[in-house]
């Protein structure tokens, strides 16, 4: 009996944050520098994003330290939807670790998903065996 797999290639992971207009290419180029926006293949493409923009709220609590606002009072800030790929749990590290040395927040909103190869898959029950 044999049991069939996805062939092996580097965990691909999205990155997606969420930051104030003013602050968006110094947060691109950092997790650029750090090796998100790195498609593989033979174009080599890099710097590679997909960016909207849209409005965000939050309402700082006691004990924080905000970017803008004040305690306890609702704020809305202009930002910027930026969603990227990181090839490797490394890369993926990196890139957050210099999100957060240039973002302006106190605590930036990010998520990390990771992304399934489809491209790669083998088709099939996911085993095989001789009668």
């Amino acid at each position: 009996m044999a049991f069939l797999f996805r062939s092996a290639t580097s965990a691909r992971y999205k990155l997606i944050f969420y930051v104030p207009t003013t602050h968006l290419q110094v947060c691109k180029d950092a997790i650029f520098a750090a090796g998100a926006g790195r498609y593989p293949g033979s174009g080599n493409y890099t710097e590679c994003c997909w960016t909207t923009w849209g409005t965000g709220q939050f309402k700082p609590g006691k004990g924080a330290k905000p970017y803008k606002g004040k305690i306890n009072v609702l704020a809305e800030e202009e930002e910027a939807r930026v969603e990227t790929l990181c090839v490797g749990k490394e890369a993926a590290r990196h890139a957050i670790e210099a999100l957060k040395k240039v973002h302006p927040y106190e605590e930036p909103a990010y998520e990390v998903y990771k992304v399934e190869d489809v491209e790669n898959w083998r088709l099939g029950s996911g085993m095989t065996t001789k009668l």
